[in-house]
């Protein structure tokens, strides 16, 4: 009787571990299979903001090319009767070192305000624009800003550039759509800026500034590229 008892007993704490085991598996089974639920589709699919580390709108690092007007910037053109300059679309072989920003937006808010770029790329900006042209004087951001968001693009440069580099540049910003200022602390000799898109330059000479100018002047990829900065605000001199 005592064998019998005792081979029972062992019978239950046998069921008992197999019925722990195999619950345990189900379990394991329905973690790994919510998973992969979730990388499919999920909050554990990695967006494009968190792959690039930083806000993008919903873009990767484009191409001039690729760039268009973000969802944030208004392209509408405000009342004047002024006509529209024909915009011309980003360019498919832009200068080599050309960077990208992201869209973000386009308001117009009394500053000063801050940008992610130095110089500033793209964003809110002032009411007021900068009339182009060749300024000796640091500018405000925020009225550049503006004028690129018209098509403008922006050249900036180190207040020490040598004499002659300053004098060709003063020389491009005789042309429609070109202003020039210099910039304090500016990290390279010269860089030029249209509205999203910057490079770098060891200086005046460089052929690729010539390249970017022509090919980043009243693009498409500026909201309200086209309006012109000729009668925006300052006195750009004139010669």
């Amino acid at each position: 009787m005592e064998y019998r008892n005792n081979r029972r007993g062992l019978v239950g704490d046998l069921r008992v571990a197999l019925t722990a085991l195999l619950i345990l598996s189900a379990l394991t089974l329905a973690a790994c299979s919510g998973g992969e639920t979730a990388g499919e589709g999920g909050e554990a699919e990695t967006t494009v903001g968190e792959t690039t580390g930083e806000e993008t709108s919903g873009e990767l690092a484009l191409a001039p090319a690729e760039a268009t007007v973000g969802p944030e910037e208004n392209a509408a053109m405000p009342a004047g009767g002024r006509q529209k300059d024909p915009a011309q679309p980003p360019p498919e072989d832009p200068p080599e070192g050309v960077q990208t920003f992201p869209a973000t937006s386009n308001g117009n808010f009394e500053g000063p305000l801050s940008y992610k770029q130095d110089p500033p790329t793209n964003g809110d900006h002032s009411p007021g624009w900068q009339k182009c042209g060749f300024y000796s004087s640091p500018i405000e951001n925020e009225r550049a800003v503006h004028s690129m968001d018209h098509g403008a693009v922006w050249i900036t440069y180190q207040p020490d550039l040598p004499r002659d580099q300053i004098e060709t540049l003063r020389s491009l910003a005789r042309e429609d759509y070109v202003l020039v200022s210099p910039y304090p602390d500016l990290r390279a000799p010269v860089i030029v800026t249209a509205w999203r898109n910057q490079l770098e330059l060891e200086g005046a000479e460089d052929p690729r500034l010539r390249q970017f100018v022509d090919q980043f002047r009243v693009t498409e990829t500026a909201p309200r590229s086209g309006n012109g900065c000729e009668n925006g605000g300052g006195q750009p001199e004139t010669s």
